[in-house]
């Protein structure tokens, strides 16, 4: 029986990293147009601005920009690892069968996958905080 539940649980952590995977290999890009002019006038930025990605972040910090959106998959990631534990830990509890070491162990994975889902929300409230200042920082100067 333990191992059914550490085989479901495997897959059910494969599942947000195949989805992942998957969405940058079925995601279209396409590319920016580019002349002559925009790279001889500065080569560099030029350069990387024809190598970028319509639809793709412009900016590192602010509403919309790398950080933000890496840190919001990854706290999301987190989030519904942390439900997904939250689920298994009242499965536990419910199979446990009134056995005392199964409970509490039970109501050590429901205690840690809450504890789990309270940092994912203040990681993200975090995050937010820090870019929003940033962003205003990178305006104000």
């Amino acid at each position: 029986m333990k191992s059914i539940f550490k085989k479901i649980g495997q897959s059910l952590m494969l599942v947000p990293a195949l989805l992942l995977g998957m969405s940058f290999v079925l995601a279209p890009t396409t590319f920016a147009a580019c002349n002559a002019d925009t790279i001889s006038t500065n080569p560099i930025q030029g350069g990387a601005g024809c190598s970028q990605g319509t639809g793709t972040a412009t900016t590192i910090f602010g509403t919309g920009g790398m950080f933000q959106t890496i840190s919001n998959i990854l706290l999301f990631l987190v989030g519904a690892i942390a439900v997904i534990m939250l689920i298994f830990g009242g499965v536990r509890y419910v199979i446990s069968g009134g056995d005392q070491t199964k409970v509490t162990e039970a109501k050590n994975t429901i205690m840690y996958a809450i504890v789990g889902i309270v940092v994912a929300f203040l990681a993200y409230a975090a995050v937010n905080f820090v870019t929003t200042q940033l962003s205003a920082g990178a305006a104000n100067s």
